[in-house]
Order: C-alpha cells, then sequence, then structure tokens
C-alpha cells in the first residue's frame, strides 16, 4: 500500500502593515499522512488532537473534496493520520496546513494531475485569502497581490540572514472570525497612505536587514490597534521585546500568537524577555525561535 506523507509549515500572516497579503513559512510543521483504504478512516495525534473532525466535516476531507470536485472525479475511500505540531486559533496558519496538506494529498493520490501553482489557487479559493496559504505552500516570505486576469502574483521577498523571528504563544485562544469582527469597515486616506508606505519600508527592510526601515515598517494602523484589546497583555509583551532588542513585535495572523523581529544574537533573550512579561500579568506562554521554512510544503512516498 502507497503512503503519500506531507509537510506543511506553520505560517504568520498580516506581518505589520501586510494585511491579508503578507505572510511567512514558519519552521514549525504539521504532518500529515495519505492512502486509499476500504473505508474513510481519520486518526489523529499531537496539539489539539482530541478537537480534529472524524468525519466528513474535517477540513483535511473537505479539501480533499474540493480538489476531486475541481477535477471532476468521485472521491476515492481514503485514510488520512494529521500528526499536529502547530496550536489551533493561535494565528499560526493551523487551518491553512488543513488546506494545503489536504489539497496536495489529493494531488498524490489522483496521480499529480496539477501543478503546485494551480494547487495554490483552490487553496485560496478556500481559505478566501493567500496570505497564509501562499507561504505554507511555497515556503518563504510571500508578499501578495491580485493581477489584472483576477489571479495572484507572488513575490518572494529574500529573508535576510540577520534578522531572526521569536514566537510566543500563550495559553488562550482567539479565534479569526472574532478577530475581524473588531475591525471597522471603513479607514481613513491616512490610515491607508501609512500602511502603503510602511509594507514598502517592510518589504526593503526584510530583503537588507536595515534596523531603521524594519523598526519603522512593522508599524500599522489596518488591524492591529483594533485587536490589541483582545489579546491580554499585548503592550507588555511589546516593551519586553523591544527592551530586550527587538525591531519590534507584531500579532501573528489573527492572533493571539506575539511575533517579534530581532538581530539573531538577541532572540533568546527576546523570547525569554516575551515569556517573563506575560507570565507577569498571569498568562502562560510557549515562546519559540524559529526559522524562515524556504521549502514550503513537501512530501514523499513510503
Amino acid at each position: 500500500m502507497t503512503i503519500f506523507e506531507v509537510s506543511v509549515p506553520a505560517t504568520t500572516a498580516n506581518i505589520g502593515p501586510g494585511f491579508d497579503c503578507l505572510g511567512a513559512a514558519l519552521t514549525l510543521y504539521n504532518h500529515f499522512e495519505f492512502s486509499l483504504a476500504d473505508r474513510l478512516t481519520i486518526t489523529a495525534s499531537g496539539e489539539g488532537a482530541d478537537k480534529v473532525e472524524r468525519d466528513e466535516t474535517n477540513l483535511v476531507y473537505r479539501a480533499i473534496a474540493k480538489f476531486y470536485q475541481h477535477i471532476d472525479r468521485p472521491i476515492p475511500t481514503i485514510a488520512f493520520h494529521t500528526d499536529t505540531k502547530i496550536p489551533l486559533s493561535r494565528g499560526l496558519g493551523s487551518s491553512a496546513t488543513a488546506i494545503v496538506g489536504g489539497i496536495v494529498g489529493a494531488n498524490l493520490l489522483a496521480g499529480s494531475p496539477l501543478e503546485r501553482l494551480e494547487l495554490l489557487d483552490l487553496a485560496i479559493a478556500m481559505e478566501g485569502h493567500p496570505d497564509n496559504v501562499a507561504p505554507a505552500m511555497l515556503g518563504g516570505c510571500q508578499l501578495m497581490a491580485s493581477n489584472q486576469a483576477g489571479g495572484w502574483e507572488y513575490c518572494d521577498l529574500q529573508w535576510h540572514e540577520s534578522i531572526g523571528l521569536v514566537v510566543a504563544i500563550p495559553d488562550f485562544e482567539l479565534s479569526t472570525a472574532k478577530a475581524r469582527e473588531v475591525l471597522p469597515k471603513k479607514f481613513s486616506m491616512h490610515d491607508a497612505v501609512f500602511n502603503a508606505s510602511h509594507l514598502a519600508l517592510l518589504s526593503h527592510g526584510i530583503q537588507t536587514g536595515n534596523v531603521n526601515w524594519l523598526k519603522a515598517g512593522l508599524q500599522d494602523r489596518l488591524h492591529q490597534n483594533y485587536r490589541q484589546s483582545l489579546i491580554k497583555g499585548m503592550a507588555e509583551v511589546q516593551a519586553a521585546a523591544i527592551a530586550a532588542g527587538a525591531y519590534g513585535l507584531v500579532i501573528s495572523g489573527a492572533g493571539p500568537t506575539l511575533l517579534s523581529l530581532a538581530p539573531m544574537g538577541t532572540i533568546e533573550a527576546v523570547a525569554q524577555a516575551m515569556s517573563q512579561a506575560w507570565q507577569a500579568i498571569g498568562v502562560n506562554a510557549v515562546t519559540k525561535c524559529l526559522a524562515i521554512a524556504k521549502d514550503g510544503t513537501t512530501f514523499k512516498t513510503r
């Protein structure tokens, strides 16, 4: 029996001013195994395994169904296993890994009729926007924008080797839906110009490691100020991270995980400072010093 193993990295999206258009793949992975079977079998292990649906409502299975509908073939009877290392509802792209993993796994089971960018289009159609699924599929740091034909353009920003990443994952969840509810429906021209200019600056800072561009470029006026009220202690954690040497701190995805960009030589100190700041107000958090996952989704056969 052929088993396809698919590994999909975590992602951090909405980086600073990059709301719904800038995301990066991180070296933390969910793993999936797919095979043909006599009956639908869904198993899970790892982080949040007890919350994984074991029927056709499972997000991985819905992604598989989306793929087979797209290629106009019946869904085969399959078995798949999810080994989760990425915590659920924490702003690290766990749902994106399920969508990408399911679509890639389905493509492998079907004999690989679609190319990677075709699979990515399917994933975006399911997710609704590209800033999580694109880096999960392609790897690296991706800046995405729609083109004149209604499709997407992907700009792979080469992450400068001097920039380290620290995530602090608190012991509470925050749903994307709730995080979007607090956002206003309209923004001022001033705020729109602010974010456009700072996103351009951040993009250059990421690629060059320019300290001043990174510090200034991480500022945002479209989402973070509104979501900060949903993340207990964010101001304290931000101040602690910057005092320990970070360029700045942003919300990872919709939160509540917080992401710091910092010089490589300071990331351990930044991680400790973030953890201690949260602990001081009664929030337990796990910190991880991560790198950019350059390869994105990978797979092998056994």
